[in-house]
C-alpha cells in the first residue's frame, strides 16, 4: 500500500490495525527522541526513527482522566461532561472504539481507564495486566483489524520497583524545580519508570514483529498530561499540556519524518476515523489532520487550547497558545495554585517547601506559591521557553495579551465553555503545604444544567460574552 493521504483514506481491504501507548505523566521532552540524552528508551526512539515524530504536540487539559476522555471523543473536556479528575464520562456520548466497532475493528483495552462504564463498555475486550495479554487480544481478533489502546501505569506515582538504571547526578532539573540530592533523585526515580515502559513498548513490538503484522499497524505513542512535578502535570504551562507524539505506521508513513505544526490531540480521533473510512461525527470538535502523514509541509494550527479544571483542587485556568506566545486565564486568582495530591509528597515538592521557609526560593521556583494570582498571563516562548517571566503588562507585548485573550474568549464562546461559578468543587488538598486531607471527593456545586436550560440554542447564544480588555 502507498503511504495515506488526506483525500485517500484506507478501503476496507488496507485498513491498518491501530495500536495506542499511553504514557500516564510523562513529560513531552523526557525521551531520546526528544531530546533527552539521558533517559534509556531506545524503543520509543525507534518508533520515532521509523516513523513521524510531532514537534507541537498539545494535549486538551493536563489531568488524567479527562485528557484520554478529551482524547477518545475528540472534544474539549468543558464539552464532554467529564471535565474533572475521575469523573465519569455521561451516558449516551460516544468514543473512539465504539465508532471503530461499527466499522468492523475489534477494539480492546489494557490497564488503566477511568473513563467510566459508559465509556468502558465501548471496548470489546479489555485487560488488567500487560504481561501475556497482548497475544490474547491479537487471538481474539481474528482476521479483524484491531484497535487496541494500553494505558501504562508508568511514570505516575507513587514509584515502585522499576530497576535502577539512572544516577541522580545526571538528570536534568527544570529551573522551576529546586536542585537538591531530593529532587534528583525523585527525577532519577521518574526517569526509572519511564525506562520500564519503555521496555514493555518493545514486547509489544516484538510480538507485531514475530506475528508478520508490523508492517499494517498505525502505532501512536503519547502522553495523558505532563511528568509528575511541581508547575508540570496539572498545570497548562508547556510542562503540562506538551505531548510527545510518534505516529509509526511502515506502510503508511515515511520513516524519519517530522512535522513542526502546532497540533492538538483533540484532532487524533477524527483522523483516525477518517482513516479507517468513517465518517466523523458532527459533534466532535477536533479535525482530521490525516494529510500530515504524507505531508509534512501542511500547515498547522495557528492556536491550540488547554484548560484545568479539578483535579484535587478546584481550578478554572483557560489557555491559548500560539508558536511564539502562551496565554492563560485564572479564575481564582486568590488562590496559589492548586498542585496534585501525588505530586504534593513528593520529594521535589517537599524540596519546594524547605526552599520556602529559608527564604531561597529563586523566581522560577517561587511563581507556584504566588498570591494573587494574576487574571492574564504571557509568555513569549521564544525569549522564555520556561515559561517563567509573565510579560503581559509589558509595553512591548500587553497588545499582543488583548489580542490573545480576545481570541481564547471567542474559543470559549464557540465551544460552549462555563463560567467558573457553574461547576464548583471544593479541595482535598491542601495549596500551601501539598497535604492531602481527605479521601473523599468533595461533591459538584453544579448549576449548569439550569443555565443550559435558558440559554439561547447555536453557537452566536450570548451567554457568554466577550470581554472588551
Amino acid at each position: 500500500m502507498g503511504i495515506i493521504t488526506q483525500a485517500q483514506p484506507a478501503s476496507a481491504g488496507e485498513r491498518p490495525n491501530i495500536l495506542i501507548f499511553v504514557a500516564d505523566d510523562a513529560g513531552w521532552r523526557d525521551s531520546g527522541a526528544y531530546g533527552n540524552e539521558v533517559i534509556r528508551t531506545p524503543n520509543i526512539d525507534k518508533l520515532a526513527s521509523g516513523g513521524l515524530l510531532f514537534e507541537q504536540a498539545f494535549l486538551t487539559t493536563p489531568q488524567c482522566s479527562p485528557s484520554r476522555i478529551s482524547i477518545l471523543t475528540g472534544r474539549y473536556p468543558h464539552a464532554t461532561g467529564a471535565e474533572d479528575l475521575h469523573m465519569p464520562l455521561p451516558e449516551g456520548s460516544r468514543i473512539l472504539p465504539g465508532y471503530l466497532s461499527d466499522e468492523g475493528y475489534y477494539t480492546g483495552h489494557m490497564k488503566k481507564t477511568h473513563y467510566g462504564p459508559h465509556a468502558d463498555a465501548q471496548f470489546d475486550w479489555y485487560s488488567e495486566e500487560l504481561s501475556g495479554a497482548f497475544p490474547d487480544f491479537l487471538a481474539e481478533s481474528g482476521e479483524d483489524p484491531f484497535f487496541l489502546w494500553v494505558g501504562f501505569s508508568d511514570p505516575h506515582r507513587p514509584y515502585n520497583d522499576a530497576p535502577a538504571r539512572h544516577s541522580p547526578e545526571e538528570v536534568k532539573v527544570p529551573p522551576y524545580l529546586a536542585d537538591t540530592p531530593q529532587t534528583r533523585a525523585d527525577l532519577a526515580r521518574y526517569y526509572d519508570e519511564i525506562a520500564r515502559m519503555d521496555g514493555q513498548i518493545g514486547r509489544f513490538m516484538e510480538e507485531l514483529e514475530e506475528r508478520g503484522q508490523a508492517e499494517n499497524t498505525l502505532v501512536i505513542f503519547l502522553s495523558d498530561n505532563g511528568a509528575p512535578f511541581p508547575r508540570a502535570k496539572g498545570t497548562v504551562y508547556d510542562a503540562g499540556v506538551r505531548t510527545p507524539l510518534i505516529f509509526h505506521w511502515p506502510e503508511g508513513v515515511e520513516a524519519d519524518s517530522r512535522y513542526g505544526g502546532l497540533t492538538s490531540v483533540i484532532d487524533l480521533a477524527p483522523t483516525l476515523l477518517e482513516l479507517t473510512g468513517a465518517s466523523i461525527p458532527e459533534n466532535m470538535q477536533g479535525r482530521s489532520i490525516l494529510g500530515v502523514l504524507s505531508d509534512q509541509t501542511l500547515p498547522g494550527r495557528e492556536y491550540v487550547y488547554s484548560e484545568r479544571n479539578w483535579h484535587d483542587t478546584d481550578e478554572h485556568i483557560r489557555s491559548l497558545r500560539t508558536e511564539r506566545f502562551r496565554l492563560i486565564q485564572n479564575a481564582y486568582v486568590e488562590l496559589p495554585h492548586g498542585t496534585p495530591a501525588d505530586i504534593g509528597g513528593s520529594p521535589s515538592f517537599r524540596s519546594l517547601i524547605e526552599a520556602k521557609k529559608a527564604d531561597t526560593l529563586t523566581h522560577a521556583q517561587s511563581r507556584l506559591f504566588e498570591v494573587p494570582r494574576p487574571r492574564i498571563e504571557l509568555y513569549d516562548l521564544q525569549e522564555d521557553p520556561w515559561e517563567i517571566r509573565n510579560v503581559a503588562a509589558s509595553s512591548e507585548h500587553w497588545e499582543k495579551a488583548r489580542e490573545l485573550a480576545q481570541q481564547l474568549n471567542e474559543w470559549r464562546e464557540e465551544t460552549g465553555d462555563f463560567p467558573p461559578h457553574l461547576r464548583v468543587r471544593g479541595d482535598h488538598t491542601d495549596r500551601m503545604t501539598g497535604v492531602w486531607f481527605s479521601k473523599e471527593i468533595p461533591p459538584m456545586r453544579n448549576l449548569r444544567e439550569q443555565q443550559d436550560s435558558t440559554r439561547s440554542k447555536g453557537p452566536g447564544n450570548r451567554t457568554f460574552k466577550k470581554q472588551e480588555i
